[in-house]
């Protein structure tokens, strides 16, 4: 039997699905794991964590449906960006991984930002600023402060890159994840000498682009042994996990609009060509599909539930060790029982930095107007609606280049919350949809997989027999209002807080 499966990197987890090649979801596993930082605007990954989260998520699989040694399996992943990887001649990993939050590279970003400047970055990467959360500042660092490593790597690798060599033994990587690693030029489709050179680094030390969608090679028989399955898997490239988000909801033609709220709150906009924003603020990615493009950007979304859950919501998640209920159905709960606007209370969820349209790897979490009569669940809400507001913020930008939207489909953890769905739409006043698709990056990138081996003729036909629309959310008149009132004050308080932020470690 021919089965696609979908592995979703994620920054906090690991998911990875199996679909046979209708599109059914057979059998789904997520393994949570814990990010280091050892110092202040340092996040670190083992890349052990995240393999074994691999090794264990496939034998969940496995114990849901039997897969057959004699089963022919394609595989492709969804991958989070700008997450960069050392190894030497032997494939050992050097470090630990750098994680796309990490922001420990300012100097260094600054430094290429003087050299080259933001208007050179964006229209030879697609990306707004150098900003130190791109793999290009990430090496120039390793040269400055980890010399040794840097003199030892064989090659810098994205996470997907990475997995894909250690499955295969094979080294690939594709258009959609590495146009974010500001030494790609996303027109001409090739790595940026320049940059390369400025960074200290040879072409030969990265990976061969390909495009999404393609075949790499099989899996090596010593991994099909230790992944416990049989040796006819096929490793294919995936996509950005946002791109990949985008298709396993349908979002594949020009002008559609999705949002995702995992770790981060991510938006994808595909556009038929490369779009440069004339304000200079809405990066430009490539996209899965060959020749296309998506304006697209992120920055902290549900990372920010996630560390109230962890700090705060101890009784929650007792309740969940003990029953089928989760603590974020408990907390959507709480916030359900507070007003819309949260009376008065307001959240910048900026924990790790923010990302475009507003640039400031120096910005903060802000809690602002609480008062006694505010209690966990107003701030739950608060922190629902603040990711509803940097939404708004992107909207507005992809509007002031004249990209009309419309609706916005919804994909992530975030997706699967009614209270935070009807939120957004209120706060946008856009119908918002969320699809049938369960667990969207691993089925887009379970379509990128299929449609690399030939089980799909093409990613639209794909998409148009296995994506349906779940639910639906109108905005509700009467909180219009409120969020127009807390979104004025959303964008006011950033901008009165940037002179704070920069006095901030």
């Amino acid at each position: 039997m021919k089965l696609l499966i979908g592995l979703d990197l994620g920054t906090t987890a690991l998911k990875v699905a199996l679909f046979d090649s209708g599109g059914t979801l057979l059998a789904v596993s997520a393994k949570e794991y814990s990010l280091m930082t050892p110092k202040v605007n340092f996040v670190e990954g083992d890349p052990e964590i995240y393999w074994n989260a691999f090794k264990d998520g496939l034998a969940d699989l496995k114990a849901q449906y039997p897969i057959q040694e004699q089963d022919s399996l394609a595989l492709a992943i969804s991958a989070q960006g700008e997450t960069l990887l050392c190894i030497d001649k032997e494939g050992k990993s050097l470090r630990n991984a750098i994680v796309w939050m990490d922001n420990r590279a300012v100097k260094e970003a600054r430094e290429i930002e003087a050299q080259f400047g933001n208007e050179t970055c964006y229209q030879v990467t697609g990306q707004v600023s150098f900003e130190p959360c791109w793999p290009a500042a990430k090496i120039l660092w390793l040269r400055r402060n980890e010399p040794e490593v840097f003199a030892k790597t064989y090659k810098f690798l994205l996470i997907e890159d990475y997995f894909i060599y250690r499955i295969t033994g094979l080294f690939a990587t594709e258009g959609s994840l590495v146009c974010s690693s500001a030494y790609w030029n996303i027109t001409t489709k090739k790595y940026w000498p320049e940059m390369l050179k400025f960074v200290g680094i040879e072409e030969e030390q990265l990976a061969p682009v390909y495009e999404s969608g393609e075949v790499v090679g099989k899996v090596r028989p010593e991994i099909s042994k230790e992944l416990g399955l049989g040796t006819d898997i096929t490793v294919c490239t995936g996509a950005l996990d946002q791109a990949a988000g985008a298709i396993g909801v349908g979002n594949v033609h020009a002008g559609m609009f999705s949002e995702n709220i995992g770790s981060a709150l991510a938006i994808c906009v595909p556009v038929a060509g490369p779009i440069f924003d004339p304000n200079g603020k809405m990066p430009l990615h490539y996209f899965a599909i060959p020749d296309m493009y998506m304006l697209h950007t992120f920055t902290t979304g549900g990372m920010a539930l996630r560390w109230f859950r962890d700090k705060f919501c101890k009784e929650e998640m007792a309740i969940e060790s003990i029953s089928d209920v989760s603590a974020y159905d408990l907390m959507g709960k709480e916030a359900a029982s507070v007003p819309a606007g949260a009376e008065g209370l307001l959240m910048l969820p900026h924990l790790s930095g923010s990302l475009a349209p507003d640039v400031n790897a120096k910005a903060k979490g802000v809690w602002f107007g609480f008062t006694m009569r505010h209690t966990k669940a107003h701030f739950v809400r608060a922190i629902f609606e603040s990711v509803g507001y940097t939404l708004q913020r992107n909207i507005d930008t992809l509007e002031a280049m004249g990209i009309e939207v419309n609706e916005v489909r919804s994909l992530g953890g975030g997706s699967k919350s009614e209270v935070w769905s009807q939120i957004k739409s209120d706060i946008t006043g856009k119908r918002l949809l969320t699809t049938k698709s369960k667990e969207a990056a691993c089925l887009g990138a379970a379509i990128l997989a299929g449609k690399a081996v030939g089980i799909f003729d093409s990613i639209d036909g794909a998409v148009d027999r296995m994506i349906g629309i779940k639910a639906e959310f109108e905005p509700v008149p009467g909180n219009r209002e409120v969020y127009e009132n807390g979104y004025k004050t959303y964008c006011k308080l950033f901008k009165d807080l940037t002179g704070c932020f920069e006095q901030t470690i």
